[in-house]
């Protein structure tokens, strides 16, 4: 069973040295809010001043006089909007963060690495895992196929309309077909997604991913999806048919 209420809105959560994507419940106080936010950006719940951040709009405080009863479901709430949370404390007074990149670092050479007995590469080696595996290129060429082969039986075309699976909030049409190899996922080759612009800024990018751009569109109504994400249909625009856009069990990203 879910957790999760269905009035529950998808919000990112950021600070100077986090960002997130969690669900708040509108009925929750200020003040139950702000103790849930200390595990995520690591500011006591004393120390947090909250602004909401509307697309067009000017940031908006979230505060006031008695924290522990007013509900943040006073303020206009948006999925996928951001709620940035400041650290009031001096920056002397904050926990030491240091940077990594100033901590000298021992580097194996890779030479010395690959000839010693007990790492997962050798590991690897003795089980003709990974890239030791004789059948490794079929394996992923038949992922490819398999793939390619889901792109057609679901029928995905440019500029036909489409929705997002699980959910079925969020809509669009779609505007790139093929691999990209920018994506950290994907490895093999050939593996294609699915470029899909999205009725409300709801996505992850413009339409480009590491500095190459796939097609146009605003700031986040962009995403990339693998075909068995993307069901086809003549879906109306989100929002116009649904009073609040989504119906219950649709948020299921985290």
């Amino acid at each position: 069973m879910s957790l999760h209420t269905p009035r529950d809105i998808p919000l990112f959560i950021r600070s100077e040295n986090a960002s997130s994507e969690r669900r708040i419940t509108p009925s929750w106080s200020i003040a139950h809010l702000k103790a849930k936010l200390e595990s995520v950006t690591g500011i006591p719940p004393s120390s947090q001043r909250l602004t909401l951040r509307l697309p067009g709009q000017d940031d908006i405080a979230i505060e006031a006089q008695d924290e522990e009863s007013t509900q943040v479901g006073a303020w206009r709430l948006q999925a996928y909007a951001d709620i940035y949370v400041f650290d009031t404390r001096p920056v002397s007074s904050r926990p030491l963060t240091l940077n990594p990149d100033s901590v000298p670092k021992y580097t194996m050479p890779t030479s010395t690495y690959e000839t010693l007995p007990s790492t997962v590469l050798a590991w690897k080696k003795a089980h003709k895992l990974g890239r030791f595996d004789p059948s490794a290129p079929d394996v992923g060429q038949r992922k490819v196929e398999e793939a390619w082969r889901e792109v057609e039986e679901r029928n995905i075309k440019l500029m036909a309309r489409c929705r997002l699976l699980p959910e079925s909030h969020r809509r669009g049409h779609v505007a790139y077909i093929g691999p990209v190899p920018e994506i950290p996922a994907a490895h093999t080759k050939n593996l294609p997604w699915i470029g899909i612009i999205l009725d409300e800024p709801q996505g992850k990018n413009n339409g480009s991913v590491g500095g190459t751009r796939y097609f146009e569109c605003e700031p986040r109504k962009g995403v990339f999806v693998r075909p068995d994400r993307v069901e086809m249909g003549d879906w109306g625009v989100a929002g116009l048919e649904d009073e609040d856009g989504f119906g219950e069990g649709d948020m299921e990203e985290i």
